[in-house]
């Protein structure tokens, strides 16, 4: 069985080499170190493959297995993303000490274990970034879904780095980055008949070039939990 390969967060070192190469225009997270070419585009199953479980099947153009999600609850308050071996690629968290808005922390890797630093100092443990359910109905963006805020500094907290646009009930949404340019888009899949439809348990997700597939297929994720 033929594996995804892993796009890897840049670190914070590598992050500060690039801006000072390219002027600071580039974003640290999540962009990958080495950018697609093409879009990728996978396809969503809304099922796990672990009979007693409810999650998600994730496969490539080649019908390959990439990614699996298999949560023994129907809302948990943790869902962990792994690769097609079963490792753990992604952990979200539930973030309850922000009252009624539902958030969510991301880290890399798999929780609970003792904690570890990186080179640069910084606790694996560490969340990556934090989404949160836009819940303000009077703030003139009914378009949107979610922002995606990362951690890393109080100004990064104040400033989405992402926002979710479109309507994932219907399978219909974008993500997109400050500059409102799409990095990652949730489609409806088309059958090949006119007669027949996936509905919307199955679904596509396009990943545009330089834009972490990881990372996209955690949004999916968390827009299940928040809009389902």
């Amino acid at each position: 069985m033929k594996v995804f390969s892993r796009f890897k967060f840049l670190s914070r070192a590598v992050h500060e080499e690039q801006e000072s190469e390219h002027d600071g225009e580039r974003n640290k997270y999540p962009l990958t170190e080495g950018s697609l070419c093409t879009s990728l585009t996978l396809t969503v199953w809304r099922k796990s493959l672990v009979i007693s479980c409810k999650g998600f099947t994730v496969i490539d153009s080649y019908g390959d297995l990439v990614y699996r999600v298999d949560n023994y609850i129907v809302h948990p308050n943790e869902v962990i993303l792994m690769d097609a071996s079963g490792n753990s690629v992604l952990t979200m968290r539930r973030c309850r000490k922000l009252g009624l808005v539902d958030s969510w922390f991301v880290y890399e890797g798999e929780m609970g274990k003792q904690s570890t630093r990186s080179k640069s100092g910084k606790s694996r443990e560490s969340p990556v970034c934090c989404v949160r359910k836009r819940v303000n109905i009077l703030d003139g963006k009914p378009k949107v879904q979610a922002y995606v805020y990362r951690v890393a500094s109080d100004s990064d907290k104040r400033h989405a780095a992402f926002t979710v646009e479109g309507s994932y009930a219907h399978r219909t949404c974008k993500v997109l980055d400050e500059s409102k340019r799409a990095v990652a888009e949730i489609k409806r899949k088309e059958a090949n008949s006119k007669d027949a439809s996936f509905g919307i348990e199955i679904f596509q997700l396009v990943v545009h070039p330089g834009f972490d597939p990881s990372f996209a297929m955690a949004l999916v994720l968390l827009l299940d939990q928040m809009f389902s």
